[in-house]
C-alpha cells in the first residue's frame, strides 16, 4: 500500500491532498483521494500589498502545517510533496519561513516557478485521453498567477505563466499591459493550430462548475460563464455568500476568476472548457508518484 500526500500554498489557500496508489492488473497506477483538506491562509493579501507575509499569516501557516503533518501521520502516508506558488514567490522573506516550516515540522517547502506550477497541473494527462482532432489549452487560474499550458497534435507546444490572479485584481494590481502582453501572447502562440478547447483548473471553476448542475464530463461553455460573471458580479460580497452558498474566500475571488477565463478563452477562440476537477495538488501526487517509483 502507497500513500502519498501532497501540500499546495496557494495566494489564496493551503490545500493538503492525501491519496492512495492502488496499481491495476495492468500495471497502472490508480490514483484514490482518501482526503482533501483547504485552510483559507490568503497569504497573497499581504504579499501582493506590502512584499512580505505578516507574523499573523506566518503562525496560521505553521499552524496549518503542524495540523497536515498530524493528518499525514494518521493516514499513514510515506511520501509527502510540498509546494508554494505566487505568494510566496513573491514574499521577500519566504526564505525565512521556509526555513520555520522546516524546525518546527520536518516538511520542507520547495517554491517553485510558473513554469514548473503549469507543468505540474498538466502532469493529469487529461489532454491525453482526449480527441486528437483539437488542440486543448489547459487554463489554471490561481490568487496570484495564471497558469496556460497549451497542446495540439499530442504534443506541448508552450507553458507560460503571468501574473495575472484573483488576488491581484482585487488588489488593482493587473494593468492594461499585463492583459495585453497575455493577448498577444496567446494569439500569437495558438495560430494555425487545431480548434482550441479549453481544460480548466482551480477552485473558481470548480465552482461554478457545480453550480452549473452540468453532468460530470460535460463542457461550460463560453456564453455560461458570461452570464455567471454578470450575474454573480452584480450582487454585493454578502448576496453572493447566501445566493450562492460560498465562503467568503470563494466569494470576493469568483468574480475576478471567471473574467481571466472568459478573456483567455475569447483570445484563442474557445467556446467549451471541460472542469475535470483536478490541481496543482493532483499533479503533485502524480510527480511524488513517479519520483518514488524511479527510487
Amino acid at each position: 500500500m502507497l500513500r502519498l500526500a501532497a501540500i499546495d500554498i496557494g495566494s489564496n489557500a493551503a490545500r493538503l491532498l492525501i491519496s492512495e496508489v492502488i496499481v491495476t492488473d495492468e500495471g497502472v497506477p490508480d490514483f484514490v483521494k482518501l482526503n482533501l483538506v483547504r485552510v483559507p491562509l490568503r497569504l497573497g493579501f499581504d504579499v501582493f500589498e506590502t512584499g512580505q507575509i505578516s507574523k499573523q499569516k506566518i503562525g496560521m501557516l505553521i499552524q496549518t502545517i503542524k495540523a497536515y503533518k498530524h493528518l499525514i501521520s494518521a493516514y499513514g502516508v510515506t511520501h509527502v510533496k510540498a509546494c508554494a506558488t505566487s505568494a510566496m514567490r513573491d514574499a521577500s522573506n519566504a526564505q525565512d519561513i521556509i526555513r520555520k516550516v522546516r524546525l518546527e515540522t520536518d516538511i520542507v517547502i520547495e517554491v517553485i516557478t510558473g513554469d514548473v506550477e503549469a507543468s505540474l497541473i498538466y502532469e493529469n494527462h487529461i489532454a491525453e485521453q482526449m480527441s486528437r482532432d483539437e488542440s486543448y489549452l489547459y487554463i489554471d487560474v490561481g490568487g496570484g498567477s495564471t497558469e496556460l499550458t497549451f497542446f495540439s497534435d499530442g504534443k506541448l507546444v508552450f507553458k507560460q505563466s503571468f501574473n495575472i490572479g484573483t488576488i491581484r485584481l482585487l488588489k488593482d494590481m493587473v494593468n492594461e499591459d499585463n492583459w495585453m502582453e497575455m493577448k498577444e501572447f496567446l494569439k500569437t502562440r495558438t495560430k494555425g493550430h487545431k480548434h482550441v478547447t479549453a481544460i480548466g483548473s482551480g477552485g473558481n471553476i470548480n465552482k461554478v462548475f457545480s453550480l452549473s448542475n452540468r453532468k460530470e464530463g460535460k463542457p461550460l461553455t463560453l456564453d455560461l460563464l458570461r452570464d455567471y460573471y454578470k450575474e454573480i458580479g452584480s450582487f454585493s460580497l454578502e448576496d453572493r455568500m447566501q445566493v450562492y452558498k460560498l465562503r467568503e474566500d470563494r466569494a470576493d475571488v469568483i468574480v475576478p476568476a471567471l473574467q481571466i477565463y472568459i478573456n483567455v478563452m475569447r483570445w484563442v477562440d474557445c467556446e467549451e472548457i471541460y472542469v475535470p476537477k483536478i490541481g496543482l495538488a493532483d499533479g503533485l501526487i502524480h510527480h511524488l508518484y513517479d519520483e518514488v517509483m524511479a527510487g
